[in-house]
């Protein structure tokens, strides 16, 4: 074996390594962050979490990835240990779709057909399309297919190249004997394991073995240690990946762990129990890809098998090796796992369900607040207070993360969900302070007992009304993304504006007639204000939701055309300016 024959085989490992990353970044993408949604909501049943593993991590490509995307989960609190234990073992089965994949190359024969599934005869086909579709579409589904395409042709190319650098290494002697070192268990699945420590993934680790097969040299009793070996390594991925985490992530990583040392320990224990009483006649024979993909596949199924009934072994096996402590705080536990920021279509769900939570969060709290106006409650007043704590540090969390998350190849429709993230925090994180405002003047009323008159009670009620309503529908508007809803904010903000000018005026009437005391017109007054502040953010909220559904980024020309360029703005507004009549 030349110096080039070693250039070849790392220059076909590189070409692997790239198309298997391309290849799983494009399914990943043109998934969307459904395939993250699905393992978060079904996996209350450990064998549908199994089924589900197995089929996302035969879409990604990747039992490290699923594996760290259990951890980051976990730690986020959005999935429970136990959960996330059907899925670990299922990601360890869906792996073994790529050594099957790979097999393909070792198809032999002059049929049609089977010439037509070799991946010699289609890859370069396939390679063609994906430049095409990658070159000429600069975002959306058809560029992701066409990634995909690009990573298939260039995996199997790598390993084309792999399998052609490691011919040569049959008629060398010395690589016999090496192999033959590996007859040795012990050695074979520490082999096995620090390969794939190293390079990080199971299915190229595999890959390499089935490259190596191409030599004819490699037999079962070589083979199978490296291959149980092979799925321990990937471990290191998710172990690494806990450090750091809450204490259930770090047990989510040495569940994995656990799981794959048991079950090459039961495999290779049975296995060569049969050997040294029956004894297996394949035993020195030469594998080749398609029974490396076999064994691999076995080796999985049957730690699966054999290991699901004790998930909760496993788990309790995982809470004794990392032991409770005291439980986290909101505060202290991560709302937002930056392994998500991996997998862009998943982090985008998780950083809009966090952002409903604080819009609901924002609104509720004005709500009320604006009770407290009439009944004071201490209690309630506190309890508002902690929440908008909470409310600020869901801004400080989410606006961090979209910032990094920005960075990031996101599709088009992804990079408008971002930029409508980035508006809208700042919005209900400032409502939010509002409703403290209106806590702060509730407690003022109540502990120096100052009335409103009749009169003052009445229009208070009337802009309070409106309030609420633009207020609510501002946050079921954006939740929903409902753009005919979100063009009925700025009519009623117009009005509320309205509103509240008129009810200064009639305010500096009553202090003029002696009707109110100055203090209670500062109080007064200060209502006012917070109810104006709210409503122009509930119409920064919507104003923002349109225009990043219309590709416009100026706001006042936006405001302006909204106003005097749409015959349904000014229908909006007199229904609305006839509904809140002051009385």
């Amino acid at each position: 074996m030349s110096i080039f024959s070693v250039f070849t085989l790392f220059e076909g490992l590189a070409f692997f390594l790239y198309g298997m990353n391309l290849m799983g970044a494009g399914l990943d993408k043109l998934a969307g962050g459904r395939l993250e949604r699905i393992l978060e909501k079904f996996t209350s049943n450990p064998l549908k979490a199994v089924l589900f593993g197995a089929g996302v991590t035969a879409i990604i490509q990747s039992s490290s990835a699923a594996t760290v995307m259990v951890v980051g989960f976990v730690n986020a609190g959005i999935m429970k240990l136990s959960q996330g234990i059907g899925i670990i073992m299922g990601a360890n089965l869906g792996t073994t779709i790529t050594a099957w994949i790979l097999s393909l190359s070792g198809l032999s024969g002059d049929n049609l057909l089977v010439q037509l599934c070799k991946p010699s005869t289609f890859s370069p086909i396939l390679a063609f399309i994906g430049v095409l579709l990658y070159m000429f579409f600069k975002s959306g589904k058809k560029r992701e297919i066409g990634s995909i395409f690009l990573g298939f042709a260039l995996l199997m190319t790598g390993m084309e190249f792999m399998s052609e650098a490691v011919k040569p290494l049959a008629d060398i002697p010395e690589f016999s004997n090496i192999l033959i070192m590996f007859h040795n268990p012990i050695l074979g699945v520490f082999t096995g394991a620090l390969l794939t420590a190293i390079i990080q993934s199971s299915s190229a680790s595999v890959g390499i073995l089935q490259a190596l097969s191409a030599t004819g040299k490699v037999s079962f009793a070589t083979a199978i240690p490296i291959i149980t070996g092979q799925n321990i390594g990937t471990c290191i991925t998710a172990l690494v990946s806990s450090v750091g985490t809450s204490k259930n992530a770090r047990r989510a990583a040495i569940v994995h762990l656990y799981f794959n040392v048991i079950g090459t320990l039961l495999f290779l224990g049975l296995f060569y129990m049969i050997e040294y009483t029956i004894g297996f006649p394949f035993i020195n024979h030469s594998v080749n890809q398609v029974s490396i993909a076999v064994v691999h596949t076995l080796f999985n199924v049957f730690s699966t098998i054999a290991l699901l009934p004790f998930s909760k072994a496993l788990e309790t096996l995982a809470c004794r090796t990392i032991k409770d402590q005291p439980s986290d705080t909101i505060f202290e536990r991560p709302l937002l796992d930056e392994r998500f920021l991996n997998k862009p279509g998943f982090a985008i769900e998780q950083c809009k369900s966090l952002n409903h939570k604080m819009a609901d969060l924002a609104k509720n709290n004005f709500l009320d607040s604006v009770k407290l106006l009439n009944e004071y409650q201490e209690k309630e007043a506190d309890k508002l207070n902690t929440q908008e704590e909470m409310i600020d540090h869901y801004e400080d969390v989410l606006g961090t993360f979209l910032v990094k998350l920005s960075s990031r190849s996101l599709s088009k429709e992804d990079s408008k969900v971002v930029s409508m993230m980035l508006h809208s925090i700042g919005d209900f994180e400032r409502i939010s302070d509002h409703a403290v405002n209106i806590v702060d003047i509730a407690k003022e009323i109540h502990e120096k007992k100052l009335n409103f008159s009749f009169q003052a009670h009445e229009e208070l009620a009337v802009i309070t009304k409106a309030v609420n309503e633009i207020l609510i529908n501002t946050i079921t508007a954006f939740e929903k993304e409902d753009l005919e809803l979100a063009k009925q904010i700025e009519p009623l903000e117009e009005v509320i504006d309205l509103l509240r000018g008129e009810l200064k005026n009639r305010h500096v009437k009553r202090l003029q007639n002696g009707e109110c005391t100055i203090e209670l017109g500062f109080v007064f007054s200060d209502i006012l204000t917070n109810y104006e502040r709210v409503s122009d953010h509930c119409s920064n909220i919507a104003v923002g939701l349109l225009q990043i559904s219309e590709n416009s980024f100026e706001t006042h020309e936006y405001l302006n055309e909204l106003k005097h360029t749409k015959g349904e703005f000014r229908k909006l507004f007199e229904a609305n300016r006839a509904k809140y009549i002051l009385p």
